[in-house]
């Protein structure tokens, strides 16, 4: 039995090493496809622009209003057409929430940097959960295999036995029965490996049918982890820097609402070219001007009083938000510790328990061949074996998603 257990770690170590495929190489290819890390690289990039464009509020502004018209019919002495030309420039000196406006775009920026770091950490945890979930397939496929080839080694001697005439029929259509179980499951282990295999290859960008050759498995031995915290998890998790930037956003947005009811200063220079009025002769004359404009709203239905209400409501809505998000997180930190503490006690206690099944079928399988146990025996010592080597395999898969998932609960991986 001693060569049953690794019998796919064998398999692997078979193949050629430099087609397999490492688990940070296989990151590394899964963050270089994603679609979705770069959807939220677009959406930094439009948080970057706006921030930018709300700055550019700050300068003066430089605009050109042109017209031209042609009568129906011309007036005695009147030309028909006439045309304006008006350039102008305009510096805001008070009043229009532009740096309001502008401190809430750049926190904008800043939730969006945060929410693309979060979705690197989630593309990782998913190349990390296909890479494990892979292995631990493969590991079952493998098991299953030995398991079907270990009941036809027993269905060969049951057959001999029954040929020699010292066994009835019974032990015959049990085995035959067992051993088309075996096959089935068997065949369900290998599709569920194939979709993993789909999944694994399309999160990299590889066709779905790519062969895949995993450098690493469930059963190598990982670094221990020691606990972060949930202060730690805070401090680092970029969902939450990004919830407490939205939460600061809302609340800037009171401020914007409260700007625009303010009063609104502004300076500027501008001219005119236009036909003189009325245009007799076709001449053009060019005028200058110079202006400072000064709006105050005084009276409008509580309007002011409304917005700013609305925007302060968002504002606790968001704050409120954050809060919850806060203690999320703190959750899953116990729960992703307390899922890394339980997998490695079961990894643990899967070892003895496998090794007592394997000498339990090794000589129930023996005393069998010597007539000294039924087949009932053998049949019922296979079973705990293949469950007790399911189990060791769930445990050591369990592990390392527990792992990964504890490292992204607390976003060690960025």
């Amino acid at each position: 039995m001693k060569r049953i257990f690794p019998f796919f770690l064998l398999c692997l170590s078979a193949l050629p090493a430099a087609a397999q495929i490492a688990l940070d190489d296989y990151r590394r290819d899964v963050e270089e496809y994603s679609r979705l890390l770069r959807m939220a690289a677009a959406r930094t990039e439009a948080a970057v622009q706006t921030a930018e464009r709300a700055r550019t509020d700050f300068l003066p502004r430089l605009s050109l209003d042109g017209s031209f018209a042609v009568a129906a019919r011309r007036t005695d002495g009147v030309e028909r057409w006439t045309f304006g030309v008006l350039p102008q420039i305009v510096q805001t000196l008070y009043g229009g929430g532009v740096r309001a406006e502008y401190r809430r775009a750049r926190l904008g920026t800043d939730a969006a940097r945060s929410d693309e770091a979060f979705t690197r950490l989630d593309v990782r945890y998913a190349a990390d959960y296909a890479y494990w979930n892979l292995s631990s397939l493969e590991a079952f496929a493998a098991a299953r295999r030995e398991y079907v080839e270990i009941i036809r080694s027993l269905k060969r001697i049951i057959d001999r036995r029954f040929a020699e005439g010292y066994i009835a029929k019974g032990d015959v259509l049990m085995i035959d029965a067992r051993l088309s179980e075996a096959e089935y499951a068997l065949e369900s282990v290998e599709r569920s490996r194939d979709l993993a295999i789909h999944n694994f290859n399309t999160l990299r960008g590889a066709p779905a049918d790519a062969p895949v050759v995993l450098a690493q498995s469930i059963r190598d031995s990982v670094p221990d982890l020691r606990r972060a915290g949930d202060t730690l998890a805070l401090a680092r998790r970029p969902d939450y820097a990004a919830a407490l930037s939205r939460a600061d956003y809302a609340a800037e947005g009171v401020n914007v609402a409260r700007a625009a009811y303010d009063p609104h200063v502004s300076v500027g220079a501008g001219g005119s070219w236009q036909p003189r009025s009325p245009n007799r002769t076709g001449a053009t004359v060019v005028d200058g001007t110079l202006f400072v404009k000064v709006s105050v709203p005084l009276f409008h239905w509580g309007e002011r009083r409304r917005a700013v209400g609305a925007a302060r409501a968002a504002a606790d809505e968001s704050a409120w938000s954050a809060a919850q998000l806060r203690d999320d997180i703190v959750r899953e930190e116990s729960d992703g510790w307390t899922a890394v503490v339980v997998s490695a006690a079961q990894v643990e206690a899967t070892r003895e328990s496998l090794r007592i099944a394997g000498e339990n079928l090794d000589l129930s399988t023996y005393s069998y061949g010597e007539g000294m146990a039924t087949i009932l025996d053998v049949l019922q010592a296979q079973l705990n074996w293949i469950q007790l080597y399911t189990n060791s395999i769930q445990a050591h898969c369990d592990r390392a998603l527990a792992r990964a998932g504890y490292l992204r609960i607390t976003a060690q991986e960025l």
